[in-house]
């Protein structure tokens, strides 16, 4: 609190006066500027640098950089054309009109940071050895979290996130294979697995967007 109560007053309110035209982000110490032309980023920069050492601070030297939006419109060739900002990586990315048209735009989606490891926390569930637990319980203990993950992730190219959730339908496979003997093979068990789908769909949040048993391949 004392960190966002001076950053307020060191940074936020300092751009506001000395570049107010210049809009901006800040969490934290992690922040975005948005300038419209090189020319002013380097400025806006330079000022920073100036200001930080007035407070005593200094920015990072890795992380802060300038970066070049790409999309279809702005194709100049530059040495940073993405950058990370809480948990989502922006670049230019593939999107689609209502026409259904497709071009490319400067988007968000989950960074590779991020989904790394929320990867390892679905690994660390191990679900497919939870073979005491019945299929509601397993969805009491993982929903909460995964739905987080997709209410904040998926507010930007979802679709970043099917993978990941197919993986976890990989795990409920698996379980199913693991605490049935008769459903031990593959066909069967994919065939179990999408039954509860049909017959449940609302059991695992997930299941809102990645229900079908081919997701887990």
């Amino acid at each position: 609190m004392l960190a966002n109560l001076f950053l307020h007053y060191a940074f936020d309110m300092w751009l506001v006066r000395e570049f107010p035209t210049v809009e901006f982000e800040r969490y934290a110490d992690d922040g975005v500027v948005h300038c419209v032309t090189e020319r002013q980023a380097l400025q806006v920069l330079a000022g920073l640098k100036e200001r930080m050492a007035e407070v005593g601070l200094a920015l990072h030297p890795a992380k802060t950089k300038v970066v070049y939006c790409r999309d279809g419109k702005r194709c100049r060739d530059y040495a940073t054309t993405e950058f990370t900002f809480l948990g989502f990586t922006f670049r230019s990315r593939t999107a689609q009109n209502r026409d259904g048209e497709l071009f490319m735009r400067f988007l968000p989606a989950i960074s590779k940071d991020a989904l790394k490891k929320i990867s390892g926390q679905v690994r660390s569930w191990r679900l497919h050895t939870r073979i005491g637990s019945t299929f509601a319980q397993l969805s009491r203990l993982i929903n909460p979290i995964v739905v987080g993950w997709m209410r904040y992730y998926g507010a930007f190219q979802r679709s970043a996130l099917y993978p990941l959730l197919g993986r976890i339908n990989a795990y409920l496979v698996r379980w199913i294979q693991e605490k049935y003997r008769r459903l031990r093979a593959v066909k069967k068990s994919q065939r179990a697995f999408k039954g509860a789908t049909l017959a449940y769909p609302t059991m695992f949040g997930h299941w809102r967007w990645v229900p079908t048993v081919w997701r887990t391949r």
